[in-house]
């Protein structure tokens, strides 16, 4: 069904909220602009369309090209930009994000052991980019994220990895569950970071290939994903206060991956 303008005023809900110029220029609005961008390829993080029209095109090019699509009132599309955005809206990613099984073949014709970031559900942009520049620093290979529930990757993350996601490779994968299972398949260990965990970081041999996994800010990692994981692992701590922030934990048992690495 084609896209009808609504002419009715009412319907248009006015926000005093001020409009941000520079995040803005993130953004793809209208639905010509948007169906052009799909079709070019160019590299989109979600869409968020007014859930009272279908957009059967932009939904069938978001499907084909695994892109997160949201079904938003359209409060929530008017506080995103006061400009004319016909029901849909596009943020666009500050990054490319590549194949974990290119990343994963390519690091093993290189001759070297993967290290690999999931980061389950972190959606926090300046957490993530603070994971990114230290996994960055330390020699991880890449990280993963999920299709959906992760940071939007943007100018802000990028500035807060001081540039390291100019440098290290993010896949983006439709299920993490499947991709626990993949990374296993390819002789990759999974190594989940969970403060319930029995073992502590300097128990684990981290010079086998490895995939360690963070999780949410709120509730940690998936309890599917603990159960799929190889193993569970916390970081060993003496203090009062009974949790870390995840970019600081990210930084701890990384750390202790690359000093057994040498």
């Amino acid at each position: 069904m084609a896209y009808q303008r609504d002419e009715n005023p009412k319907r248009r809900i006015h926000t005093t909220k001020p409009v941000d110029k520079a995040r803005e220029k993130e953004l793809i609005f209208g639905l010509q602009p948007l169906l052009e961008a799909l079709r070019a390829g160019t590299e989109i993080d979600k869409i968020m369309v007014y859930r009272e029209q279908s957009f059967a095109e932009v939904i069938q090019l978001a499907n084909e090209r695994e892109i997160p699509v949201q079904r938003v009132p359209m409060e929530k599309l008017n506080n995103i930009t006061g400009k004319n955005h016909q029901g849909v809206i596009a943020f666009m990613s500050a990054i490319r994000y590549v194949s974990l099984h290119n990343v994963l073949a390519d690091i093993y014709e290189r001759g070297e052991v993967p290290l690999l970031l999931l980061l389950d559900r972190i959606t926090d942009v300046r957490n993530f980019g603070a994971i990114a520049r230290t996994a960055e620093c330390m020699g991880v290979h890449a990280l993963v994220v999920p299709m959906r529930g992760a940071a939007q990757i943007n100018s802000d993350a990028l500035k807060t990895s001081s540039g390291a996601l100019n440098h290290l490779p993010v896949c983006r994968e439709n299920n993490l569950i499947d991709t626990v299972q993949y990374l296993q398949d390819s002789g990759v260990q999974v190594v989940v970071c969970t403060e319930k965990a029995a073992q502590v970081t300097s128990n684990i041999d981290f010079t086998t290939p490895t995939a360690i996994v963070m999780g949410s800010e709120e509730d940690g990692v998936s309890t599917d994903v603990i159960r799929r994981a190889n193993m569970a692992v916390k970081i060993p701590m003496i203090g009062k206060v009974a949790s870390l922030n995840v970019s600081v934990a990210a930084g701890m048992i990384i750390y202790e991956a690359a000093r057994q690495r040498g």
